[in-house]
């Protein structure tokens, strides 16, 4: 999406003090006697929004970004972490830029509560700051209840999912790291929609290819609840049976409804028991949890309903969701590019209302996705998403993206490229 313009009209004036006082909390300056947007989250989506907001109203925005982390950790590429070929270094990247070269107030904490009506977020640490617009990019909560007995083991960190880029990433690598050679990884893969479609997929072969190279008589078993392969299918299928054969297996319409973690086993809806050394398992997913505790998921009391044009919630005025919280368009993913483009689109959209202007009318989206099947071979799927204003949704563009021809270096070189100029796009 092209940077718009905006010609800056006169901005409602109110009492909004000053971060100084937040305690506990770090923040880069003092906040200006004007209109507010509050950003809660800072990955992909959030920290997009919080720049774009900045950078299109001239900064003359104030932006408060509510984050409990010092540093971005990625998603995307973090399997490459877990196959071993890259660090969590080379993942992450501090806030630090965000705030000099932007001037968003970066609040390390959570929020703790939203009041719609008062327009407020409620810190945990006691505060509360007003706002005249809130973008709420949470990202996604895990439904470990949804599998029996993996909140526990999950806890106690014998049954990892590692599906929020950090910690459990590197927990993983060392269960892998410490399995014996002969042992089995079982990977399982929830209903979608989840997040990342391709994930799942990327770590088995991430694993797979580790396996090769380190432990050739381990294997590596990807139990997906359902049907198929999610994305890229062909591609990774391909890849699998030229390059892992005996390595890994890939079984279909394997719903996971139980985990025993002291005998290391999954239980299956129909089918038997199932034993492994490590086992991942990827429970069913929603909305962030802010997100739901604010009554905003309003589509199968899973995913949040908003208004395409501006990704204005469709429960409560001046509160706009992006990223995977959302309930998605058809063909959209639920991935870091894809937040990153609703990000920009909503904060022009943020900018033009604060601003009396008119909403830009047909804005689209762009997405693309890398996977890497090995440490150096990719493969991407892509796609451009236009706003249809009579369905009030996004259509994908004919012919504007598709998958790659074939596996191969370059997709990798581009990958790694993309990665690069993402994360500096969102947070440099």
């Amino acid at each position: 999406m092209k940077r718009r313009s905006f010609v800056q009209a006169s901005l409602a004036l109110g009492s909004l003090g000053s971060l100084a006082h937040l305690s506990g909390c770090a923040s880069t300056g003092r906040v200006p006697e004007k209109a507010r947007v509050v950003v809660i989250g800072g990955g992909y989506g959030g920290a997009t929004a919080a720049k774009y907001v900045r950078l299109l109203s001239n900064y003359k925005i104030d932006v408060v970004m509510v984050e409990p982390d010092a540093a971005f950790v990625s998603c995307p590429i973090s399997n490459l972490v877990i196959g071993g070929s890259k660090t969590m270094a080379d993942i992450t990247t501090p806030y630090d830029k965000l705030s000099g070269n932007h001037g968003v107030n970066v609040v390390r904490d959570y929020v703790s509560r939203v009041d719609p009506e008062k327009k407020t977020v409620t810190l945990a640490s006691g505060p509360s700051i007003r706002y005249d617009k809130l973008i709420m990019s949470p990202g996604i909560e895990l439904m470990f209840n949804s599998i029996e007995g993996l909140q526990a083991a999950n806890a106690s960190g014998q049954i990892l999912h590692a599906w929020k880029a950090g910690p459990e990433t590197l927990a993983l690598r060392k269960q892998l790291e410490a399995m014996p050679d002969g042992g089995v990884f079982a990977i399982s893969v929830p209903e979608a929609p989840y997040r990342c479609p391709p994930g799942p997929y990327e770590r088995a072969s991430q694993v797979a290819h580790y396996f090769k190279q380190h432990k050739p008589k381990s294997k590596v078993l990807i139990l997906d609840a359902n049907q198929d392969v999610t994305s890229k299918g062909p591609l990774f299928k391909k890849f699998w049976a030229d390059n892992y054969k005996g390595i890994l297996e890939y079984v279909p319409q394997q719903k996971v409804i139980g985990v025993d973690a002291k005998n290391r086993t999954l239980q299956f809806e129909i089918q038997n028991d199932l034993k492994a050394d490590v086992l991942n398992v990827l429970p069913n997913m929603r909305a962030g949890s802010i997100a739901v505790q604010t009554h905003l998921a309003n589509a199968n009391g899973r995913w949040c309903g908003v208004n395409f044009l501006t990704f204005e919630s469709t429960q409560a005025k001046d509160i706009h969701i992006i990223g995977d919280s959302i309930m998605i368009a058809p063909l959209m993913p639920k991935s870091g590019h894809m937040a990153n483009s609703h990000g920009k689109v909503a904060a022009a959209a943020v900018v033009a209302q604060l601003s009396d202007m008119a909403v830009n009318p047909a804005p689209f989206l762009s997405n693309t996705c890398y996977s890497f099947v090995d440490d150096k071979v990719a493969v991407h799927v892509a796609s451009m998403h236009q706003y249809d204003s009579k369905e009030n949704t996004y259509k994908t563009v004919p012919g504007s993206g598709g998958l790659s021809p074939a596996p191969s270096e370059l997709e990798g070189l581009y990958a790694l490229n993309w990665a690069q100029n993402i994360w500096a796009d969102s947070l440099m």
